[in-house]
């Protein structure tokens, strides 16, 4: 079973001032925005360290490092693309699925889910069957429920192709 390997990762950003949040790769109209040295998509963020934990590689910041000045606004959807190359390079030619959860008290996610995983599917390469997105909240408890930010995780299978 050395050719099938899962991973997980988690990623949270704070608001800050901003009239539009990027999420999935999708831009939703809200009066804040993520804070972060790249365009801090949350969910892109959990995607890229659960695929490269299954990978046995570095997580995001190790990848790409905040203090480095080529990286600063990057927009994550090139950062992930990126990722893909770096599995792909070490021998994992499918992504089996992808499952995700963004957790957050506002803006409501559920209109825009399925644009999320077309895009994740575009950059990806890989049918928008395989990546479920979900969401939630965590009932006003906790920076999440204050709505001090938004935080997101996935879950994903990878196979080496041997």
């Amino acid at each position: 079973m050395d050719n099938i390997r899962i991973g997980h990762g988690f990623d949270v950003h704070a608001f800050e001032e901003g009239d539009e949040l990027i999420i999935g790769g999708v831009t939703i109209p809200f009066d804040k925005k993520l804070k972060g040295y790249s365009d801090a998509d949350v969910l892109l963020h959990a995607i890229m360290d659960a695929l490269l934990g299954a990978a046995g590689l570095p997580d995001i910041g190790w990848q790409f490092p905040p203090d480095e000045p080529s990286y600063k606004d990057a927009d994550s959807a090139v950062l992930l693309s990126r990722v893909n190359q770096m599995i792909r390079k070490k021998g994992f030619r499918n992504i089996i699925n992808i499952d995700a959860t963004i957790i957050a008290e506002h803006p409501k996610m559920a209109p825009y889910t399925e644009k999320m995983r077309q895009a994740i599917s575009e950059i990806l390469r890989i049918r928008s069957e395989l990546i479920n997105i979900k969401a939630t909240t965590t009932e006003k408890l906790g920076f999440t429920g204050r709505e001090e930010g938004i935080a997101a995780m996935a879950v994903c299978l990878i196979e080496r192709n041997d």
